[in-house]
């Protein structure tokens, strides 16, 4: 019946109408079946086997899943390339088009492509997770681009792309050499051209000098890399670009000559799919189903159904409709139409912004600027003007441009009448707008502006690159001359992020209208907007006095800007100040330069040498599996968890009959289903796997639901009903000090001489006190939580392959759960995309989770998480509270400091107590402190388990420190640099642990980067620069770090390992260690090499099993080179005394790591900001977590690495106590991202002494743009707070 209704409905429609879907990917031609509507590109893709297109957040914000889709264009008679987020197109809105994944670029078998090539010999791949997202960011571009791109242009091509390791500067390195005009390397000449020894200069693309200095002697040579990384030519068969030119993917003859048909197809649940290709046909199928969704890029309608949860039965597709896609240019404006995509659009605005009178472009130069920072290249490919404008988002940063710009909608109705509204009158509420039912947005009319008519733009968000906007706004003002002055004949000043809609300032409009253009109508209409736009205190979004002080900013800016364009005219009497200049001048960023110093110590083979990461070329290729990508074992079934929805309840009753009857279910399962023991934890057993009787958190595990296929069970999880009764919940560290509510046996203290005789015996010439919060981090690795679990013989053994950094917890905790001994359980790891102490002990639950199951029916299990899932349930960084009392001299020598030093704990004790302990021992950072006391204490939260990252608690004891010691500087009256002199620690200096330093550097250290960076001179120029420029400052800080490496319980620094050698004289290498990016099997191979005397590639380190090695310690605290590279060369020294008596020693250097680490620690300290259901937070549900994706949660992009990036690592002091001078790179570098912190408050300090504040004042991590705003205390916060005033933080 069914398809028999399907026919009738599509004559009923007119004729032509199909089912026939066909897409080519990678060059092969696909038929696809009805019924997929709710499928997206990368569910088919990965589906069929094309694992190299990632899942990382499933809402287009990470990149990790880009593809090229080329599709013909009949009007410009061209093939159009362009990069676009499989993870939000659905799969039919690429049919007639041709689709390239990684795979389709290059492979080892066949060759590299050179984009991959170089981003392996760049050491732009780390974990991999997000690489092949950045090599088809790249390929598309290169295959759009007519000539070679600008590095401006690359660097924008890859807004839209998220890395987690490498600090983007190798990934840029690596792209660069795209950018220029010189093909040398890309064809067969390269070899030939080049002399022995010659480097190719990035910045020039010719052979230069500047590449590689070498200072050779027997075994050690200095390296000091330029311009970015060098690039060399490439001989080597497997990855030889030259041999590449032949194998690009052409379009598809077949698509060229195809004529495109109406679409009509189907989906899951009843889903409906149309694409009609005539407007007639469109207005028939609205009229239809008025409550269709029109799509043309789904980037908002897929976030809608995906996350949201908003069920729409009839999709239109109406990419195809031509009068939906003009783009003409006319004599009195621009008529767009409303299916334009963004990019499209922007290509438009510039070219008529050089062919026509400036005059006449204002208002196209303002939408210029706002769409370059829209979104992400991916989004801005597929988006459509008039999708963003009918979603009527309140936050939307075109709407308000639309509205100031005096621009009409054209709208039709099912009859096809045309009506014309303008811009302004469009939006009616929260998401509403002027369009009925039966009608559609068709097109956009941007009349050009008049000569002394200006149009801006403005923006703030939390990141400057693809992040949505906290408050923006589009204002226009039209000036005339009238009796010797200029007057505002016409004004529209519209915001954003500041109601339900994009709001017109009317009154200040009204008062502006008329009036002379001066700074008295500038300071009327500022007291004018105050009461203009109101901000309820409760309002979503919260940050109400920040986003209130904007609306006053923006117009500031408009008036300074307005004002500078209009100087030189007659009657215009004020002209702006100098020192104001810089307050409009729009933001342009140079390209990234960065510069590596090293020494390389070499010996034997391999050891020394700075080779790529082993992987790197699976990586690039997409041929590198992760666990999600693994073949699933045949009847594999998906897994979804029920989640608890209260922060403290105790479970009244659970309903599982809605999951039971809903599609695809197989089985379900709570904590009386466990066959061993329902408790779990790493150190201590306080958690439940299935919560019994009690939650304690918001995404506490219930139970688990696994389904046939991952939709169907994330769709029964959602069918479960829980009934609780609501318990009092505990929510800032704050709380559970007032009630006392800390995790059992967890108070600790350390003592070093006596606070209170030195307190009190006059020593001190000042004291101080305050408290320091310190901000939670999120992990965000790329590659989601996931495991993979099987039975074998009926249940008598369990396997699994997990993402984790510690397969023996996994290991562990199956067997704990299932009742089976530990030799039955093996846990495989390959490698993972990214952990950074996430995936330590956090994921072993989940692992146990699948396990259950797995288990009792016997079938393979995958359990992967969501990205929003993952980061509610799976712990982050923990936030701190600080107490501090702090005696000095006049001359800033601290004698004593008191603190009492809290962490948020969250609900289980997990690692938290020895994450204490480490910010407690790095309480003294590197200062001399004679009397010390530091007393610690572990909360208990209604907040799901933090867990280990990268420093494990030891940054934020040192930011707690270089707080107070900022503060004793301005007591003083000296720089902080000063202050950290004078209290330097040295050689022998005993810590307040009882360690004494040995082998200390600090002073060469110090003195060798003030020298290099001239600290005094950049000084000089900072005060200079700040003293000439009101409304933008610079700052400048240099921080010393101090780091202990090892695990603080000693039993765990130990490591094992396997060497097989093989009659062929290769030789596999089994350790304990996982491979997550740092690099660590390839340092395993070098020592393996070297101690052989074999080459690198004879070598082989194959996955982490704990059926090889057992006990292993988690690959953590940036010891993992150190003693799995040690028990390496031990199995080595001991397979080579059975061999032959060989004796050898090997110098090894690490240098992987330090930029990822500083950039993560950069989004610590001034980016990433975790928002919870709290007092601070009250428009967010008690206990939820707010920021769970990459579209709340903003971690540094491209846009934030530092524009010079310079790392030096210290010469001719060898690491005496680790393997072969090992430096430990991984957590050390992530603190030395302070710097950035204090920098900018030192910028904040410059602008607060404009305003006449000039003592000390507070400045909580992450130092976001609302932080670092109303902290600069002027005239633009003073009307909404006071000098004391400190923005809300989650602690």
């Amino acid at each position: 019946m069914g398809s028999l209704k399907n026919e009738e409905e599509m004559e009923q429609m007119g004729e032509g109408w199909t089912k026939e879907a066909i897409l080519y990917v990678n060059g092969l031609r696909k038929v696809l079946p009805d019924g997929l509507a709710h499928l997206t590109l990368l569910e088919y893709l990965r589906d069929i086997g094309l694992t190299g297109t990632k899942l990382g957040c499933g809402e287009g914000g990470c990149g990790a899943c880009t593809v090229m889709v080329s599709r013909y264009d009949k009007k410009s008679k061209k093939c159009v390339h362009c990069a676009v987020n499989a993870c939000l197109a659905p799969l039919y809105s690429l049919e007639g088009m041709h689709v390239i994944t990684v795979e389709g670029v290059g492979n080892r078998k066949h060759g590299l492509h050179p984009i991959q090539e170089s981003l392996v010999r760049s050491h732009g791949s780390q974990c991999g997770f997000c690489t092949p997202g950045f090599i088809m960011s790249m390929y598309s571009l290169l295959r759009s681009s007519q000539t070679p791109p600008t590095e401006e242009q690359i660097e924008e091509s890859l807004a839209g792309n998220l890395c987690r390791c490498t600090g983007y500067r190798p990934i840029v390195d690596a792209f660069r050499v795209f950018a220029k005009t010189n093909d040398a390397l890309y064809t067969n000449m390269s070899s030939m051209s080049l002399k022995e020894g010659e480097f190719v200069c990035p910045s020039t693309g010719k052979p230069c000098s500047c590449g590689m200095k070498n200072v050779s002697n027997a075994d050690t040579c200095e390296k000091s890399v330029a311009c970015g990384k060098t690039y060399e030519p490439v001989s080597y068969s497997e990855i030889d670009g030259s041999t590449y030119t032949e194998k690009e993917l052409i379009f598809p003859p077949e698509l060229l000559l195809r004529k495109s048909n109406p679409l009509n197809l189907s989906g899951f649940g009843g889903l409906k799919w149309y694409r009609p290709l005539k407007l007639q046909h469109l207005l028939e199928l609205k009229s239809k189903y008025p409550d269709s969704k029109l799509l043309v890029g789904n980037t908002e309608v897929g976030i809608e159904m995906r996350l949201k949860r908003m069920q729409y039965q009839v999709l239109i597709s109406v990419t195809h409709v031509p009068e939906l896609n003009v783009l003409n240019v006319k004599d009195d404006g621009l008529e767009i139409g409303a299916a334009v995509r963004l990019t499209e659009l922007l290509k438009m605005f510039r070219k008529v912004v050089t062919e026509r009178p400036a005059h006449e472009t204002s208002s196209c130069k303002a939408f210029i600027e706002q769409i370059k920072w829209f979104a992400g290249t991916q989004i801005k490919n597929v988006a459509s003007v008039g999708g963003n404008i009918c979603t009527a988002s309140p936050i939307s940063d075109l709407n308000p441009l639309w509205m100031a710009s005096g621009a009409k909608f054209h709208i039709v109705d099912c009859k096809g009448n045309i009506r014309t509204t303008m811009a302004e009158e469009f939006f009616l509420g929260y998401r509403k707008v002027d369009l009925t039912s039966g009608e559609i947005l068709l097109s956009i009319f941007l009349p050009w502006t008049r000569p002394f008519e200006f149009v801006k733009e403005f923006k703030q968000a939390h990141r400057r690159d693809d992040d949505i906007a906290l408050v923006n706004a589009g204002m226009r003002v039209y000036l005339e001359e009238k009796d010797e002055e200029w007057v505002v004949s016409d004004a529209l000043l519209v915001y954003g992020g500041v109601a339900p809609l994009s709001l017109s300032a009317k009154k200040t409009k009204t008062f502006i209208v008329g009036k002379s253009w001066s700074q008295e109508l500038l300071q009327n209409a500022l007291k004018i907007l105050q009461t203009d736009i109101i901000l309820k205190e409760d309002a979503p979004g919260g940050m109400v006095d920040f986003r209130k002080s904007l609306t006053l900013s923006f117009f500031f800016k408009f008036f300074l800007w307005v004002s500078h364009q209009m100087e030189g005219k007659n009657s215009i009497k004020e002209s702006v100040p100098s020192t104001h200049l810089s307050a409009m001048q729009s933001f342009h960023r140079p390209s990234i330069i960065g510069n590596q110093d090293y020494e390389i110590t070499k010996h034997g083979t391999s050891v020394g040498s700075p080779e790529v990461h082993l992987s790197s070329r699976l990586q690039v290729t997409g041929e590198a599996e992760y666990t999600d990508d693994t073949p699933m074992p045949p009847n594999c079934l998906h897994a979804a968890l029920v989640l608890s929805r209260r922060p403290h309840a105790r479970i009244l009753s659970i309903d599982d009959s809605g999951a039971r009857s809903s599609p695809g279910f197989v089985g379900i399962f709570f904590a009386e289903d466990v066959q061993g023991d329902n408790r779990i934890g790493p150190v201590v057993a306080d958690e439940e796997l299935f919560a019994s009787e009690v939650v304690t958190c918001v995404g506490q595990v219930i139970g688990v639901v696994v389904a046939e296929t991952h939709e169907e069970a994330k769709l029964a999880s959602r069918k479960v009903q829980v009934e609780y009764e609501e318990l009092p919940a505990i929510l800032s560290i704050q709380e559970a000090i007032d009630a006392k509510s800390f995790h059992p046996n967890t108070e600790r203290c350390f003592r070093k001489g006596d606070v209170d005789i030195c307190f009190q015996s006059g020593q001190c010439d000042k004291i101080i006190e305050g408290e320091v919060r310190v901000g939670g981090q999120e992990h965000f690795y790329l590659e989601p939580h996931s495991s993979v679990v099987w039975t074998m013989d009926h249940g008598n053994e369990v396997h699994m392959i997990s993402s984790t950094q510690a397969p023996q917890k996994h290991q562990k905790y199956v067997s704990h759960v299932l009742g089976l001994p530990m030799s039955k359980v093996v846990c495989k790891t390959k490698r993972i995309g990214g952990g950074f102490g996430g995936k330590e002990t956090r994921s072993a639950f989940i692992a146990a989770a699948a396990a259950v199951p797995s288990f009792l029916l016997n079938r393979p299990v995958n359990l992967t998480l969501d990205r929003d899932i993952d980061m509610m349930i799976s712990g982050q960084r923990h936030s701190f509270l600080g107490k501090y009392k702090v005696g000095f001299t006049n001359e800033g020598k601290v004698l004593a400091l008191d603190l009492e030093i809290y962490n948020n704990a969250g609900n289980s004790l997990d690692l938290s107590l020895a994450v204490l302990e480490r910010a407690m021992f790095h309480s003294d950072n590197v200062y001399e402190i004679p009397n010390v006391r530091i007393m610690g204490n572990v909360c208990f939260t209604n907040f799901p388990s933090n867990t280990a990252f990268r420093g494990f608690g030891g940054p934020q004891g040192m930011l707690i420190t270089e707080n107070w010691i900022q503060r004793v500087a301005v007591e003083v009256r000296k720089s902080p640099e000063e202050i950290r002199e004078i209290n330097f620690q040295g050689e022998g200096s005993i810590l307040h642990y009882g360690q004494q330093l040995q082998h200390c550097t600090l002073f060469p250290l110090w003195n060798e980067l003030k020298l290099s960076c001239d600290f005094l001179n950049a000084r000089k120029e900072v005060d200079n620069f700040n003293l000439n420029n009101r409304w933008k400052k610079r700052g400048i800080a240099m921080v010393p770090t101090k780091f202990g490496i090892s695990f603080t319980l000693k039993l765990m620094n130990q490591a094992g390992a396997l060497v097989h050698v093989y009659t062929d004289g290769t030789v596999l290498v089994t350790h304990g260690g996982v491979e997550m990016g740092q690099g660590l099997h390839t340092k395993v191979a070098q020592v393996a090499a070297s101690a052989f005397n074999i080459p690198l590639s004879s070598v082989f380190v194959s996955e982490t099993s704990t059926d090889k090695v057992p006990n292993a310690s988690p690959t953590a605290a940036s010891a993992s080179s150190d003693i799995y590279g040690a028990a390496v060369l031990d199995a080595c020294e001991q397979i080579k005394a059975r061999m032959e008596p060989i004796a050898s020693k090997h110098n090894f250097n690490s240098f992987a790591e330090i930029e990822g680490a500083f950039i993560q620690g950069l989004g610590w300290l001034a980016l990433e900001e975790l928002k919870w259901g709290d007092a601070a937070h009250k428009w967010i549900p008690p206990g939820c977590l707010y920021t769970c994706g990459p579209g709340s949660y903003k971690i540094p992009s491209l846009n934030d690495v530092p524009l010079k990036f310079n790392v030096s690592l210290l010469k001719g002091h060898p690491n005496v106590k680790a393997i072969h001078s090992s430096k430990a790179v991984g957590e050390p570098p992530f603190f030395l991202a302070s710097s950035v912190f204090f920098a900018i408050k030192d910028a904040i300090s410059a602008a607060r002494a404009d305003a006449g504040h000039t003592g000390w004042f507070p400045l909580d991590n992450p130092a976001t743009p609302e932080r670092i705003r109303m902290a600069c205390l002027d005239e633009f916060t003073a009307p909404f707070i006071n000098s004391e005033y400190r923005p809300k933080l989650s602690v």
